[in-house]
């Protein structure tokens, strides 16, 4: 038989009110911790703190800066952002995606980041307020992947969120170099039916991908437009010295058209490829010297070297210590080489040994060939025009503000032809419109004319050809394509 218990009444509220005393402490305890933990976690609005190094990483309309040499231009379009919020005409979002917190381990520099996202912004300008102005207007998001990509996951994730919010984001644009890293976010964004352009990225491989173009000549366009232009100056002999770490795409691409290009009965390469392996950080830089005892017994007229710039800075440092200092030897390299600093340059230019490269775009390609680049976008990078005004003392020679500029007016461009028959502007929409970018719609870019062909590259891109200067500038010296002659206004 049980023997019934009976609680006086103020026990059982004291063990009542004790119990659920303790139960809200638990569960305010909990939301406290993930308060917290989320408080510390949270840059700003969209950025969050990312990996080992804590990286801010994410989508911001300006309103957080993620470098402070980036606080000018951010400033600028968070501005222009809150004027097409607020003036109540339709508009989408395109972002520009790369990576803004760099470290030594970028090829970027923070110059040419800064450059891309002034390019961005003055083509948001004259989409929305300027010469190219119509419907729809552009936000532009900025979208920071972290250090050589690290965190695009994260961000890319933040991007597809995106294109069902209020920010109806329908293209990304930018979209960082040539690595496995920044292949794989594309692959992930074109998944999501969100439309791409590429600004410099380069490597040929990067094909046939489903709503992704770029503005940007393929490394076969430039190692065929090198190749002409050494032929053209009586070099016969050259060699190639290239990257041969499997994550860059840039190097082994450009090494592998380069070396199909040159030969044939009257101009060699000398000697097999020379490699180096930019992901063995304890080595790769005395690979580098031990090759200047072999270009000294072979002795090409040219070395065409395959790697970022941040290699070919230390390349160059190797070979001004060669013993054949009698030896002259002229130096081609890709467009990476504009992502030297002020400083690499000026120390490269002091070797003596003539620097050439491939780039993508410059001011002057205008001047020398005015048929080849719109004259309505090229005056606002010349020296005095409206990028000078808003960014003084920025020389921008590295044309990397020219690439992200037609990045995102192709982008803009697409949406507004999605929109131009009563159609609806989303991500499929706008990447169907790059295949009607030609003749008289022809995107007119500073970098050039731009069409597209069915694998997303640009129709006879024009590439310019560089020269290192004594004082460490960039000089124009020709334009020229894959096929000799670039795309021209139709």
């Amino acid at each position: 038989m049980m023997v019934r218990i009976e609680w006086p009444l103020h026990i059982v509220r004291r063990i009542a009110f004790g119990t659920v005393a303790v139960v809200v402490l638990a569960v305010g305890g909990w939301f406290l911790v993930s308060w917290l933990q989320e408080s510390n976690a949270r840059c700003g609005d969209g950025v969050v703190k990312q990996g080992a190094d804590h990286e801010c990483v994410g989508v911001t309309d300006g309103s957080y800066v993620f470098a402070s040499h980036l606080a000018t231009v951010e400033k600028k379009i968070q501005e222009e952002n809150e004027k097409v919020e607020t003036d109540g005409k339709p508009y989408v979002s395109v972002a520009y995606l790369t990576s803004f917190t760099l470290t030594a381990q970028d090829s970027n520099t923070p110059e040419s980041v800064r450059h891309q996202l002034e390019g961005a912004y003055l083509a948001q300008q004259r989409v929305n307020r300027g010469d190219l102005a119509s419907s729809p207007r552009i936000k532009l998001l900025i979208a920071n992947s972290g250090s050589q990509s690290a965190q695009w996951p994260h961000t890319v994730g933040e991007l597809i969120k995106r294109t069902g919010s209020k920010d109806h984001l329908v293209a990304v644009t930018g979209l960082g170099p040539s690595t496995d890293a920044n292949r794989a976010a594309v692959k992930k964004l074109s998944a999501n039916g969100i439309a791409m352009v590429a600004s410099i990225m380069t490597a040929t491989n990067l094909q046939n991908i489903e709503n992704f173009v770029r503005v940007a000549p393929t490394n076969t366009d430039e190692a065929l437009a090198a190749s002409a232009y050494l032929k053209r100056r009586k070099f016969g002999t050259a060699v190639v010295v290239a990257d041969v770490a499997k994550s860059n795409l840039y190097a082994r691409t450009l090494a592998d058209a380069f070396t199909k290009a040159f030969p044939d009965p009257t101009h060699h390469l000398v000697a097999d490829r020379m490699g180096y392996d930019s992901s063995l950080s304890d080595s790769w830089r005395t690979e580098l010297q031990l090759m200047t005892a072999q270009l000294c017994d072979e002795k090409p007229q040219v070395i065409f070297f395959a790697g970022r710039g941040t290699q070919l800075s230390a390349f160059l440092d190797a070979l001004s210590n060669r013993t054949c200092v009698k030896q002259e030897f002229t130096l081609l390299a890709g467009d990476d080489t504009t992502n030297l600093t002020a400083k690499q340059l000026t120390n490269a230019a002091e070797t003596k040994i003539g620097i050439y490269y491939t780039g993508l775009a410059h001011p002057d390609m205008y001047k020398k060939n005015p048929d080849a680049v719109s004259a309505r976008s090229a005056p606002y990078f010349v020296e005095g025009g409206q990028l000078d005004q808003w960014f003084p003392d920025d020389p921008r020679d590295d044309g990397q503000a020219m690439m992200s500029h037609d990045a995102v007016v192709t982008a803009a461009r697409g949406a507004q032809l999605a929109i131009s028959q009563g159609g609806k502007a989303t991500g499929r929409s706008v990447a169907r419109m790059f295949a009607q970018m030609n003749e008289s719609r022809q995107v007119p870019g500073a970098s050039g004319f731009i069409s597209f062909k069915a694998n997303g590259d640009p129709r006879d891109k024009a590439v310019p050809i560089l020269r290192l200067t004594s004082s460490g500038r960039a000089e124009f010296v020709e334009v020229s394509a894959a096929s000799g002659t670039p795309e021209r206004r139709q």
